[in-house]
Formats: C-alpha cells, sequence, structure tokens
C-alpha cells in the first residue's frame, strides 16, 4: 500500500510524459540551453523545416552554400578559426548548442575542431562515401545543417576530431548563452526523466542501466558532498560525503522509475554497509538521491517492501538522501566498461553485472542491448 500511494504521487509528477502530439510536426530528441546557461536534459524538440527559399533569406550565399548545401569552406579562411573566448558555438541555422569552447582544439588542419560534441544528442552522425573517400558526416540534429565530418584522430580524452566549417557555426560568448534559451528551443515535451543512485563502483552501475531499453543517457558521477571535493582523487579518499553515483535519464513512457529500481537492488548488494564486494568506504554506499517528496516516498516504500518480503537475508540498508546536486564525473570515466572490457576489474566486477541484468531482465533490455561487445 505505501509503494502504491508513492507511485500515484510519481505519476501526478509526471503526468504531462504520457501526453500525446497534438501536430504532426517532426520532432527530435536534443538537449537545449537553459535560462541559468547549463545544458539541460533531454527533450523532444520540433525539427526546424524551411524550404530553401526561406534558408537563402536567413543566411548568407556562403552560409547556404555550406550549411545547406553541403559544401566546404578554404582551410585557414573560416571567421571562427582563431575564436578563443569561453563560450558555446551553436548551429549558425537553428541555435541548437552544438560544441562548447573548451573542447576546441588547435589541429593544425585549417578548420574549427573540437573534440567532443555539448551533447551526443545534438550532433548527428551519418556515413559518407562521396568523393571517393568513406567519412562521417555530422550535422545538426535538428535542422539537418551540414557542420563537417568527425575523424578519429584527436587528442585525449575522446581521440575524436570533429572538423567543422566555421560558415555552419555561430559563437555565442559565455556571458551572453543564456539568451539563447528561449524561444528557440521550441521544446514540445520532456521524455527525459531523471533517476540518480549509487551501488559501488559508478562504471560498474553505469554499465548495468545502458542495456536498458528507455534508458537514454547514463552518466557516472559524484552526489552527496560539496563542489570542491566532487573529483576522483579527493573522492576516494572516503571522507568527502559523494556517493560514485549515476545519472540516469529515462523516458517513463518505456520504463518506470519501479522498474529501474527492480534493476538497481538486483545487481548490487544493498545489505553491506559503504561496500561493495572489495570495494570499501563511504563512496561506495547504496543509496538512492531523490529530487522531490514523491521519490522519496517512492524509494522509502520499496525499500520497506523488499524488506517485508524478505527478499534478502540481511536487512537493507540503502540511504535515502535528498539530492542536492549532481557532479559528473571525468570524462575518462564515462563509458568506461564499454571502452575497456580487457581491464581485469570490467572483467571480473563489472561485465559479471551486465551478464546478470541480459539474463534476469531480457524483456527490459535495448535491441541491440546483448552481444554487443561490452
Amino acid at each position: 500500500m505505501r509503494r502504491l500511494v508513492a507511485l500515484l504521487l510519481l505519476g501526478l509528477v509526471g503526468v504531462f510524459f504520457a501526453l500525446a502530439h497534438a501536430d504532426d510536426v517532426p520532432t527530435v530528441k536534443v538537449r537545449l540551453l537553459q535560462k541559468d546557461g547549463k545544458i539541460g536534459p533531454v527533450v523532444e524538440s520540433k525539427k526546424v523545416v524551411r524550404t530553401d527559399a526561406e534558408w537563402k533569406k536567413l543566411l548568407t550565399p556562403k552560409q547556404y552554400e555550406i550549411a545547406r548545401s553541403s559544401g566546404t569552406e578554404r582551410p585557414f579562411c573560416g571567421g571562427l578559426l582563431e575564436e578563443h573566448r569561453a563560450g558555446i558555438f551553436v548551429c549558425v541555422c537553428c541555435d541548437l548548442p552544438l560544441f562548447e569552447s573548451n573542447a576546441k582544439f588547435e589541429s593544425g588542419t585549417g578548420w574549427p575542431s573540437f573534440f567532443q560534441p555539448v551533447a551526443a544528442e545534438n550532433v548527428r552522425e551519418t556515413p559518407d562515401d562521396s568523393h571517393g573517400m568513406q567519412r562521417v558526416e555530422i550535422t545538426c540534429a535538428r535542422c539537418d545543417a551540414h557542420l563537417g565530418h568527425v575523424f578519429e584522430d584527436g587528442p585525449k580524452p575522446t581521440g575524436r576530431r570533429h572538423c567543422v566549417n566555421g560558415e555552419s557555426l555561430k559563437f555565442v560568448p559565455r556571458e551572453e548563452r543564456s539568451k539563447l534559451a528561449a524561444p528557440g528551443g521550441e521544446a514540445v515535451a520532456p521524455v527525459g526523466s531523471e533517476l540518480v543512485i549509487a551501488g559501488g563502483c559508478f562504471w560498474c552501475v553505469e554499465a548495468v542501466f545502458e542495456e536498458i531499453d528507455g534508458v537514454l543517457e547514463v552518466v557516472s558521477g559524484y552526489a552527496g558532498g560539496k563542489a570542491e571535493t566532487a573529483n576522483y582523487e579527493a573522492v576516494c579518499r572516503g571522507d568527502t560525503g559523494h556517493a560514485e553515483s549515476v545519472r540516469i535519464t529515462y523516458d517513463p513512457r518505456k520504463v518506470s522509475i519501479e522498474q529501474l529500481l527492480k534493476v538497481h537492488f538486483a545487481t548490487h548488494d544493498p545489505t553491506t554497509r559503504n561496500r561493495q564486494g572489495a570495494d570499501v568506504g563511504t563512496q561506495y554506499r547504496s543509496a538512492i538521491f531523490y529530487s522531490n517528496e514523491a521519490e522519496k516516498q517512492l524509494a522509502e516504500a520499496f525499500i520497506a517492501d523488499l524488506d517485508e518480503a524478505k527478499v534478502f537475508s540481511k536487512p537493507i540498508v540503502t540511504t535515502v538522501e535528498k539530492l542536492e546536486k549532481f557532479y559528473p564525473a571525468e570524462t575518462y570515466h564515462q563509458n568506461y566498461v564499454k571502452c575497456h572490457p580487457e581491464k581485469s576489474y570490467v572483467r571480473a566486477v563489472a561485465l559479471p553485472k551486465v551478464e546478470k541484468v541480459r539474463e534476469k531482465f531480457k524483456e527490459m533490455l535495448k535491441t541491440s542491448g546483448s552481444g554487443d561487445g561490452k
């Protein structure tokens, strides 16, 4: 009964997620700038569709040639090649945020180069076999503007080089980025509810939830402590209050928070305080971080039901903590299991958890969830 009440409360919070679109305007899942100037969660936004005549009125001839006709500017001639101020680079056609200035690097190629986009959702990659070459074209996810190509010869931490035509971009200084929050976003409906949980090493928890259909993104990070100690070196001391956590962005129309919690409690030990196996310390505690009262009640009711049913031989010690802020971990921690399947810790600890979720929750897996080489 307690769990049912909490679920009903949570349903009121997320009821708008179930609304159907009122028109036939194509939509795309992207991340937009918020009023505070930060990149927000995944939302479903209307695609920007215009006729050639309309694009020609909005763009300069050079911008149209490159962004709308897949042209290429001459190297070392673009106006943004030497732009080094703090800010963000957005699509010249629709203002979708594409690249942060801190991801820009000098590649020596003559075109603006970035080692990663602001969000994977915002930049689409498509095989390009034109001109007798095999390349990967990158385009704006919201308006299909041609940006350039991505290559696997960039610097750490990603090893990628997004080679972009400057004419396809517009630079917005840091102090002006909040002006882009609206109305350019035209968000239709958020599809990304978020859940922050902890259960030992975040590499393992991240890998487990990457398997689940309806999960849009999993980010490893830190929760429970302060900003100044939200880094791996400090958290490893075990005295920062942070737990190695993951932020799960999910579509509640495909997977419920209750289903996610079932997966979580089935793939870690919630009865050992401040440890998971050989990983010992407060940073490895089992925890659910709630953002509102409904989430808190649901988490507490879910744990109470598990204890009452004696699912575990010992009492559950999972903490239910208010989420003050989630801090993404360093880039090299993201997708760690997928990127390092050969590591001994991954083989011994993480991959068995992935195999367990594949076996126990077959009906919840993404289509490509099994046999993907993780």
